[in-house]
């Protein structure tokens, strides 16, 4: 079927006359062919997606040709697919200036030596979760490596270098996170498979007389660096620092008392070049090798060493490596290894947030959030638990590009992009606020009616639900708070009605109302239009939760103390009651309650339902 429409929509010449004929021939259909997804469903949505008349009738949705963006956007919602775009000829290389402008951010940024394989590598330290500030190095080096220029490799490579820090549950939270970001290395690595070879690299620039021994004390080192003042040590012959070198590989009392410093130039206005530490004494037991090792690489040693070895072209990373990478190249220079070429972005900053990992830690373990995966949390698995998509998240990312460019990130926007996705996808149920919950009798209405009706009006092919029409119906106390006697309202999917009588509390509180159908009513000239509930049905459950920033300031300053900024109260819960078709949902599902907003099934069972509401961009959120 898709042969149908490939040729006009992979004419030289774009125009809109394909595209209306594409959405009619969808205003009845979920997929291109059948009633499952086939090569023909992503083969189409590629060509639309390179389509530049397509593309800007889609952004503009049911307006135009509501058929075309259902089906673009839910095919892009469940198959992620991807476009091959090509990387040489000057005709590739406008497309690829043209494709990188549609996701946001220009990709154009004249990485050199990209005619040979690209290969990229993400290091992450396993000693927490991933959190926003690692999405974008995560998918930015994906990106480089498989669209921007595809067939290249990305490296999983594990920074295990500090065992005081490090445990396997990190290790194996990272690679779920990036199963949640979509993400698929090539490869996985860890820097403790190449601890031999660093040793020995360690030990050729000692005999070199490029690197030494010092004890010197952690303060009068901080003091001697910032001062550009020489160790005692600095000038002492290989020999001896080879001595104390040993001694550190056995872990011996004498052996933590030194550490090794590369010798590079400790007049440099660069501070990272001012003899950095490369090797450290730690008989903690390491979470991989055990105790065969009692001492280990620094991380900025290690690095460019084990990516010359892994064949690595590129080390894509955050402007805060800036200033290392004169280090790095250093690095490679004096150990005759193989040309990397660094390319820095800037890091990916939210208002509200912080991302230190000492502090992060500090509000999991003081009990502030309910762990690493809260939907408070800036982490990955916090996003997502909060309802954030994988195509939300690429596409947000993907838009801010490989800029140096440091900016504070908004969140109302992150969030925007999803509710974009979310939107067609996800089904419309009805639930009402528990507490004083407004009991109506209505008259006009014999028996108990059943209905299947859409679950949502502007996608077909979600399915139906079930409606439950009686007498015996149950609104929201803001709701009938807000009635005069005989207005006309709106019952939401059933129709309108006059109230006829309204009984208040002492306190004024609704207690109950009397409603008469008036189904002939106008539903367009009514000011209130209300959701409700038959209690002639098997009512749900729901606790809704909905979030607030962990922090009051837009910005956490570094003499800012992390207590003083909390906010007091970032989690509202409030309880309802909800239609019989929520008892069939699952966790992870995605659906809206009406008038209520969209929510992310957290928790399904005996005792009901648990909903995270996710945030639209509205109201800052």
């Amino acid at each position: 079927m898709a042969e149908r429409f490939l040729p006009a929509l992979t004419a030289p010449k774009p125009e809109a006359a394909p595209i209306h004929d594409l959405d009619s021939y969808l205003t009845l259909r979920t997929y291109i062919k059948g009633h499952t997804q086939t090569e023909d469903d992503i083969e189409l949505w590629k060509a639309v997606r390179k389509h530049k008349i397509a593309v800007g009738l889609i952004k503009q949705g049911s307006k135009v040709v509501p058929n075309l963006a259902r089906w673009f956007n839910f095919i892009e919602q469940t198959a992620h697919p991807t476009l091959d775009i090509p990387v040489r000829g000057k005709e590739s290389s406008k497309e690829n200036g043209a494709a990188a402008k549609d996701e946001g951010g220009s990709y154009d940024i004249n990485l050199p030596d990209t005619d040979q394989r690209i290969i990229t590598r993400f290091p992450p330290e396993p000693s927490g979760y991933l959190h926003v500030g690692h999405m974008k190095a995560a998918l930015l080096n994906d990106y480089f490596a498989h669209k921007k220029y595809p067939g290249g490799k990305m490296i999983l490579r594990f920074d295990d270098t500090n065992p005081d820090k490090e445990k396997e549950e990190f290790q194996d939270s990272i690679v779920k996170d990036l199963e949640l970001m979509a993400i698929k290395p090539d490869e996985v690595t860890y820097t403790s498979n190449y601890f031999d070879l660093l040793r020995d690299k360690c030990i050729e620039l000692i005999k070199a007389g490029k690197a030494y021994a010092d004890d010197t004390s952690q303060e009068q080192l901080r003091a001697e660096r910032m001062d550009r003042v020489e160790s005692k040590h600095r000038n002492a012959d290989a020999e001896t620092s080879l001595a104390k070198f040993k001694e550190m590989e056995k872990g011996s009392e004498e052996g933590t008392k030194w550490y090794i410093r590369a010798k590079i130039d400790m007049a440099s206005d660069n501070g990272r070049m001012r003899d950095p530490v490369i090797y450290r004494c730690n008989p903690t037991t390491h979470h991989r090798t055990g105790e065969k090792f009692k001492m280990y690489p620094t991380y900025d040693f290690a690095c460019p060493i084990v990516d010359a070895h892994e064949g690595i072209t590129h080390a894509l990373r955050t402007t805060e490596y800036n200033d290392a990478n004169e280090q790095y190249q250093w690095f490679l220079k004096t150990l005759g290894l193989r040309k990397v070429h660094n390319w820095n972005f800037s890091r990916m900053d939210f208002i509200k947030t912080f991302l230190s990992k000492r502090k992060l830690t500090k509000l999991v373990d003081s009990g502030k959030v309910w762990g690493w995966d809260d939907p408070r949390m800036p982490t990955v698995r916090g996003v997502r638990r909060r309802g954030m998509t994988v195509p939300a998240l690429q596409e947000f990312i993907l838009k801010q590009g490989p800029s140096k460019n440091i900016t504070l990130q908004d969140w109302a926007s992150f969030w925007a992009t999803n509710k974009k996705y979310i939107d067609p996808v996800a089904p419309r149920y009805t639930a009402v606020v528990a507490d004083k919950r407004v009991q109506c009798t209505v008259s006009g209405v014999e028996g108990v009616k059943e209905e299947q009706r859409e679950v949502h009006a502007k996608n077909a092919e979600l399915g139906k639900k079930k409606v439950v029409f009686s007498k015996s119906v149950i609104l929201d106390q803001a709701d009938a708070a807000s009635f005069a006697q005989d207005e006309e309202i709106t019952l939401m999917n059933w129709g309108n009605a006059y109230v006829r009588k309204i009984s208040k509390s002492s306190d004024g509180q609704v207690e109950s109302l009397d409603l008469e159908l008036h189904l002939a009513g106008d539903v367009k000239k009514t000011s209130k239009k209300v959701t409700w509930l038959s209690t002639d049905q098997h009512l749900v459950k729901v606790t809704l939760y909905d979030f607030d920033y962990l922090i009051t300031k837009d910005k956490l300053e570094e003499d800012d103390v992390l207590e003083d900024c909390l906010n007091e109260v970032t989690e509202t819960r409030t309880e309802a009651i909800a239609d019989c078709n929520v008892a069939n949902l699952k966790e992870d599902d995605i659906v809206q309650f009406d008038r209520k907003g969209y929510f992310r099934i957290d928790k399904t069972g005996k005792d009901g339902v648990v909903a995270f509401q996710i945030p639209t961009g509205k109201g800052g959120k």
